[in-house]
């Protein structure tokens, strides 16, 4: 029959295990064991010692030193109850993906756009051991090109991977980033907001397929492909379409060898699953999406058989040990963070964003018009506490919607427009997005010339793009016109920090950050190995609370 022994000395910790379920006693120094709830918390956060949950004296504590012995308990030993094995923080995840990626910790910063995610950012976090994924959509090729050419001057043999994002309104600069990626050997990439496979990201992987001397595919270039739709997930998973890789044999981009290899490879390497996010996002919840894509990759490698299957990461509501813990237990082989980092000060963030951020609550998010899928109705999740850019950039989409060209809008709704959104008349915003897409990219400009309601939303997506750049660079006078995306975890991660040292946005360090998540889902983990053994904890006792910081 089970014991149940309750601890005196401590806030109720109660055992209601089998007794003597192991036939093991523990032999060691009596001082060693620990019966307050603060001492045990210590002990479980020693990640690289086992634990030993044992009964002296009718009392019940946790220790980590002693031996374990096959005789019944003695004068100088105790009644072992639980055995809570070491689980340090490099040893979360897939160690497979670590070791793939040069890691230490199975653990990835997910780019954000307009180098919201740094180069800062990216070599920061390659010389602590976790992946940086520089956030380079949204940004001119010089401007890649410079924080290419830092990262790997910083990080020569990594780990750093750039953002490869699908801009169906410009794919030139798709296009532009595969270019520049393959001409510096950017050997990872995190394909996001993909909507099917282009030609540009069929390129990047082909590009990178060798025979070595023995004859096994060499795959130099590998793909993280952030997303959240079956269909879309099934594309990254199998190999390469045949008619993209014909059409790049023709164009001499690849050879004939690398389109046959194509075919044996799947398009990723990893697939992160994205959950409500800030950004791009369906808003779906994680614990329905981690289990529909694992069976799906097990599905698609049942068919193909490749050598090594695709691995399944998480992101999306990734802010707090607990939300770490349970993704890695879903199957998860990596945990992805976003909005958390921008909150950090190594983001190419503004400080009032920062502290705005820093202040925001769950519920304090909300859908708008995104600026790069603009026409197609695409929209982003953005804070909506401390800016009117959510409400501002719907009024836009409305009228979008409801004219066909500028010159349609109703005078009135368009000098409301011009004051209220714009601050200026929209004829001298049409001469600046000329100049722009002159840079950028001059079809653009040659479209919506023959295209009233495509001037139109290049003139819109003017205010929606720029409005990012204002949040990341502080405009001041713009404040109320910052777009900044943010997902519901920076409820969580405020609601975990708050009276810590990490409530100051000042003393938030991406690196620091990363760490105390790794760290407070390996002491939960170890708590609730011990629940599952049969020890009640009182409340509160298998909280973890970043106290100082670990860098």
């Amino acid at each position: 029959m089970p014991e149940i022994s309750t601890v005196s000395t401590n806030e109720s910790l109660v055992f209601s295990g089998k007794s003597n379920s192991y036939g093991l006693s523990w032999q060691g120094p009596a001082s060693s064991i620990a019966y307050g709830a603060e001492e045990i918390r210590s002990r479980l956060l020693e990640l690289d010692r086992p634990a030993y949950l044992v009964r002296m004296d009718g009392l019940i504590g946790l220790t980590v030193d002693g031996v374990l012995q096959t005789q019944v308990a003695t004068a100088a030993g105790g009644e072992l109850l639980a055995i809570v094995p070491p689980l340090p923080t490099d040893a979360l995840g897939d160690p497979g993906f670590r070791q793939d990626y040069g890691l230490k910790y199975a653990y990835v910063c997910g780019a954000m756009a307009n180098g919201i995610a740094s180069d800062a950012m990216v070599i920061a976090l390659g010389k602590a051991g976790f992946l940086g994924s520089f956030g380079s959509a949204g940004l001119v090729p010089p401007r890649i090109e410079a924080a290419i050419r830092r990262i790997q001057e910083a990080l020569p043999e990594g780990p750093y991977a750039f953002n490869l994002i699908h801009s169906p309104s410009e794919d030139a600069m798709e296009r532009n980033a595969v270019d520049l990626f393959l001409k510096y050997g950017v050997r990872t990439v995190e394909a996001s907001a993909f909507l099917g496979l282009t030609p540009s990201i069929v390129y990047y992987r082909a590009a990178g397929l060798s025979l070595d001397p023995a004859g096994n595919i060499q795959v130099n270039n590998r793909v993280i492909a952030k997303l959240s739709r079956k269909e879309v997930a099934t594309r990254f998973l199998e190999p390469a379409p045949q008619k993209i890789l014909q059409q790049l044999v023709e164009e001499r981009r690849i050879t004939e060898q690398q389109a046959n290899l194509a075919q044996h490879v799947p398009m990723a390497d990893d697939i992160t699953v994205e959950a409500d996010s800030g950004g791009h996002t369906d808003n779906r919840p994680l614990v329905a999406l981690v289990p529909t894509m694992l069976a799906l990759r097990d599905e698609i490698q049942a068919k193909y058989g490749y050598a090594k299957s695709v691995r399944v990461g998480a992101a999306g509501g990734i802010s707090h040990p607990a939300s770490v813990l349970s993704a890695i237990m879903m199957g998860a082989a990596y945990v992805v963070t976003g909005t958390i980092n921008q909150a950090c000060v190594e983001a190419g963030a503004s400080e009032h964003t920062r502290g705005l951020l820093s202040k925001a609550a769950m519920t304090e998010v909300i859908m708008a018009p995104a600026a790069d899928m603009f026409e197609m109705g695409v929209r982003v999740q953005v804070l909506k506490a401390g800016t009117l850019f959510p409400m501002r950039a719907s009024k836009l989409y409305e009228l979008y919607n409801r004219y066909d060209s500028i010159d349609s809008i109703p005078v009135e709704e368009r000098e409301k427009i011009e004051k209220q959104i714009f601050r200026r008349d929209l004829d001298s915003v049409w001469q600046e997005c000329v100049l722009f897409f002159s840079e950028r990219d001059p079809q653009q400009i040659e479209r919506a010339n023959n295209n009233p309601k495509r001037k139109m939303a290049l003139i819109f997506r003017w205010y929606l793009g720029l409005s990012s750049r204002w949040s990341n660079n502080g405009e001041q006078g713009r404040e109320m016109d910052y777009q900044i995306w943010c997902g519901p975890s920076i409820g969580p991660f405020n609601d975990w920090t708050r009276n810590t040292y990490l409530a100051d946005p000042a003393n938030r360090r991406v690196v620091d950050v990363a760490l105390h998540l790794m760290t407070g889902a390996a002491f939960l983990y170890r708590v609730d190995h011990l629940k599952v053994q049969g020890l009640q904890v009182p409340a509160g006792f298998d909280m973890y609370t970043p106290e100082a910081p670990l860098v």
